[in-house]
């Protein structure tokens, strides 16, 4: 993670009442995030659908717990 990522990652951190460790990224799920962030640009057209879908894969993930990998496959329409 890069300066800038784990400053912004300090303070998401802060004002959500968490502890910077608990929002860890790892390299599995950066690798997925950004093979995510990809796809959503490139097969839509459109840029901005890219962060668009890692926040709502990211609110999925919150809210059911379900494994990052497993969300991001669905929401490229990988076969389970």
């Amino acid at each position: 993670m890069d300066d800038w990522l784990r400053a912004a990652r300090y303070r998401v951190a802060e004002t959500s009442g968490q502890e910077p460790a608990s929002l860890d990224l790892s390299q599995t799920e950066i690798d997925d995030l950004l093979e995510l962030a990809r796809i959503a640009a490139h097969e839509s057209g459109e840029r901005i659908n890219a962060p668009l879908l890692c926040y709502l894969v990211g609110l999925a993930r919150g809210r059911t717990g379900t494994e990052l990998a497993d969300i991001v496959d669905g929401a490229v329409g990988k076969p389970a």
